[in-house]
């Protein structure tokens, strides 16, 4: 799937038929099995505030997973039937097959199932550093973030509960919002409210019988944020890696002077490029995560899988508002 300019997805993105280059001794031939549509994706496809962006033209996708056709002779660490992620953002998944260098793939087991695979890249290991990088949580401390129905959020419940960690899960309120409470609770959530509901005296109830957050995750930016900050423990830490509203974060100085609040950021193709060269780190990560897979502690994110012949709608619904469904593009 190919853009030649920037724009709207649904207009520019055209499939194409390309020849597969020739395989160097350092390349890897691929067969894509199946990528997302993430936010990512279309941002860098529309081009215009997203700091990442391919050289045009430019095959759209971030993630996916592949399995491995043929190696190069200087291959090491791949053989046929491997299955690879990208190692990195930008590589192009939304394409049937594709050569690349070694080191712009990772191997994955390939006893996980296909979806969980495909969505492995970005959001789990956004939830997993969220967790891990900015507070030291144990067993009982809680976590509060919005968006809890996006794909981190959803793994970000399923990895805090399989450590033992609270959540308290904020979404939009919307028409069908019992099934989606539901779902998430399902996963593992311990509360799911509503943006309005952060703002009401009954919040008190819910901290009644979990601790006040020491970390607080932000996707959306605007009101919502404010809101959750207010429930913070004091020093207690928010990491801003979203904004879903296209809202600022307006923080008030009294949480600064006060309760020294801390705010972060986070974007995981930047944690990537700091540990292009800490395979160690990269390794206990992916291996934490396909641990929780294994185990059925981590699932796919609720997701509707889509001939790669139906792009355009599967692009035009990862637009929608509300949507709680990942489309999967199966290659």
């Amino acid at each position: 799937l190919l853009y030649e300019r920037h724009g709207e997805a649904a207009a520019v993105v055209q499939l194409k038929n390309l020849e597969v280059p020739n395989l160097g001794d350092c390349d890897v031939h691929i067969k894509m099995l199946a990528a997302p549509i993430n936010p990512a994706d279309i941002n860098m496809i529309q081009g215009r505030t997203y700091p990442l962006l391919s050289p045009l033209p430019a095959v759209g996708g971030n993630e996916g997973v592949g399995e491995v056709l043929e190696v190069g002779r200087r291959v090491t660490a791949l053989k046929p039937g491997d299955w690879v992620i990208p190692a990195d953002a930008g590589l192009g998944t939304w394409r049937t097959r594709g050569v690349f260098p070694e080191e712009m793939l990772l191997k994955v087991p390939s006893d996980i199932p296909v979806l969980c695979a495909a969505t492995l890249s970005v959001n789990p290991c956004t939830a997993f550093r969220l967790l891990a990088d900015f507070e030291s949580l144990a067993p009982g401390d809680s976590v509060i973030q919005n968006a809890a129905n996006s794909g981190v959020g959803q793994a970000v419940i399923q990895i805090a509960r399989a450590s033992g960690i609270k959540t308290i899960n904020v979404v939009r309120d919307r028409p069908d919002l019992s099934k989606l409470v539901e779902r998430l609770m399902a996963l593992g959530a311990d509360h799911v409210i509503t943006e309005e509901m952060l703002r009401k005296p009954e919040m008190k109830d819910v901290f009644k019988s979990i601790p006040r957050p020491r970390l607080a995750l932000n996707c959306v930016g605007g009101k919502s944020t404010m809101e959750m900050l207010r429930h913070l423990q004091p020093k207690g830490t928010m990491v801003t890696y979203g904004g879903m509203a296209k809202q600022p974060v307006m923080v008030p100085v009294s949480a600064f002077i006060f309760r020294d609040t801390r705010l972060r950021g986070f974007w995981m193709t930047q944690w990537r490029k700091d540990h292009a060269q800490d395979r160690e780190s990269v390794a206990v990560m992916m291996d934490a995560l396909c641990q929780l897979i294994r185990r059925g502690q981590l699932t796919a994110p609720a997701s509707t899988e889509v001939p790669l012949q139906d792009y355009r709608a599967a692009l035009e619904a990862s637009m929608k508002p509300f949507m709680s469904s990942k489309q999967i593009l199966l290659l």
